[in-house]
């Protein structure tokens, strides 16, 4: 889902990640090279809202906003911060440098857990994490002693954890390989290095098509029912108090993005594929409905405060997150605001 840095697949204990993640958000230690990135701006003045993102099509809705200008209507413009890893997404929306971040639902309770002022506002998209493996492997059992990719602290790496889970299972019994960017994780399925991956779309997709006899192993909704949670939008407290107006613009925007996208999909990923989904327009077009945009997640509130659970046998988190690390506010005023929008919708909480 979100890029990773370095090369190649490596073994990363959690304890190295939170070192370099989490914690270090919550400690605003940022690395000379990040810091070099962006311009710090007082994101409460703003009509200028910086924010980080992934690579999945659970962020499409902020790539269509920013994209189409849905936000300029009310005023806002979106600045989009390329970082080299996800773990400098992390750190860097923790650390207060950027305003707000599609983030998967895992790497905010990293920050929630270590104390960043930080809070979920609105959805991104829901479902889209599949386990794809290759020929010959038929189930979980299948798995035993296989190379398995993901990346860490990601709700790529809760899927595998709770389908193992289920199975009786447990990632002792698979040789775990932590990956860094959304194309490797892909090139190194697709060219034999790795068993079975857990990978977000159209990567998962473009895998299955790519690898001769691969197979989808679980697209999630076996382990978690349909309509799961995977990213969300979070902001930074201090901005959802000094500055809602513009929150709640950007989360408008989505909403319009939602509508445009259910409404025209070929359209969405005509502006979307190639600059920020590296993949095939085929794969992409095969992809499309299997993580679709989804702005009011409210009715994901328990789920994502479940998952916490597996985030702390994982040992990334010291505890699930609570109901605080939600703010629903700004989405329920946009929704009164804007009724007939929202009527309009095809994938809602309410």
């Amino acid at each position: 889902m979100c890029d990773r840095d370095g090369s190649f697949y490596r073994n990363l204990s959690r304890r190295g990640f939170l070192g370099r993640g989490a914690g270090a958000a919550a400690a605003i230690a940022l690395p000379t090279h990040l810091a070099a990135l962006l311009a710090p701006s007082p994101a409460a003045a703003g009509t200028t809202l910086k924010a980080t993102h992934g690579s999945g099509f659970c962020n499409m809705g902020m790539f269509l906003a920013k994209e189409r200008g849905l936000t300029k209507a009310d005023g806002v413009d979106l600045d989009f911060v390329v970082t080299p890893s996800n773990t400098e997404i992390t750190t860097m929306f923790g650390a207060g440098l950027v305003d707000m971040s599609m983030i998967p639902y895992s790497n905010f309770m990293t920050l929630y857990d270590a104390g960043a002022p930080v809070r979920i506002v609105a959805g991104g998209g829901v479902e889209g994490c599949i386990i794809v493996a290759r020929e010959g492997i038929n189930s979980a059992a299948d798995l035993k002693g296989k190379t398995f990719g993901t990346f860490q602290a990601d709700t790529l790496e809760v899927l595998p954890y709770d389908y193992l889970k289920k199975a009786g299972m447990s990632f002792r019994d698979v040789d775990v390989k932590y990956l860094d960017t959304s194309p490797e994780l892909a090139q190194a399925f697709m060219a034999g290095a790795l068993d079975a991956i857990c990978h977000i779309e159209p990567y998962a997709s473009q895998c299955v098509m790519g690898r001769k006899g691969a197979k989808v192993l679980s697209n999630g909704t076996d382990v978690y029912g349909k309509g799961y949670s995977d990213c969300v939008l979070a902001v930074r407290a201090p901005l959802i108090k000094s500055n809602p107006g513009a929150v709640k613009a950007v989360i408008k925007a989505l909403f319009v993005a939602q509508s445009q996208a259910e409404a025209d999909k070929t359209a969405a990923l005509k502006d979307t594929v190639g600059k920020y989904y590296k993949t095939s327009m085929e794969a992409a077009i095969d992809a499309s409905a299997k993580q679709p945009i989804v702005v009011d997640q409210r009715d994901q509130t328990k789920f994502i405060i479940a998952r916490g659970t597996s985030m702390q046998e994982l040992g990334y988190v010291k505890k699930a997150p609570d109901e605080g690390a939600f703010d629903w506010s700004l989405l329920e005023a946009v929704i009164a605001e804007n009724k007939g929008l929202y009527a309009g919708l095809k994938l809602k909480a309410a």
